[in-house]
């Protein structure tokens, strides 16, 4: 039910009806509490999802989805150093938690540390991980940038051609690069 109302743009009933259940959140309501305060973004938000936060149960702390659910959640608050603790606690990070640290980096204009975060990455990369390097290559356009972007491009599988907001990035690097 809670993702239902994050689905359709009442996050706010979320907390409501958390508040008014009086339960102990299992990892999947934690997690989408994450996801309702950071939509939200306000502060009764930061208060509930950082009160949350600090009274996860232990056993949660490592497991991935509920730690990238709160990673994004305060990198919407700005909470870098919390988000950054969290990011590095964990043991093993799959591709989501990359893109979702790398793309709460960028919405909070640290650009450099996005892409060295990006540099990091030893996975299979996805269209979002393609997009959100060539974002972060789009704003700093320097000249170790131009060639990390026009790398990926040149390495970057054909299906994620196809992809509207992948391909749209591209173009918009290229075009900042001045390579029209």
């Amino acid at each position: 039910m809670f993702k239902g109302l994050i689905t359709n743009n009442v996050a706010e009933k979320v907390l409501n009806l958390f508040d008014e259940m009086k339960i102990e959140p299992d990892q999947f309501i934690l997690s989408t509490l994450f996801n309702a305060c950071a939509v939200l973004n306000n502060n009764r938000a930061m208060k509930t999802g950082k009160k949350l936060l600090a009274e996860m149960p232990e056993n949660y702390r490592n497991h991935n989805t509920i730690s990238t659910s709160a990673i994004n959640m305060l990198m919407k608050f700005g909470d870098v150093e919390s988000a950054e603790t969290i990011f590095r606690s964990i043991k093993t990070k799959d591709i989501i938690t990359y893109n979702v640290m790398m793309k709460g980096y960028v919405g909070n204009e640290m650009f450099e540390k996005a892409l060295n975060l990006f540099q990091q990455i030893h996975l299979s990369l996805t269209n979002v991980t393609y997009t959100i390097a060539f974002n972060c290559c789009a704003k700093l356009c320097n000249d170790r940038v131009i060639k990390i972007g026009k790398e990926l491009l040149a390495k970057m599988p054909e299906n994620y051609r196809n992809d509207n907001k992948t391909s749209t990035s591209a173009i918009d690097m290229l075009m900042k690069f001045g390579d029209v």
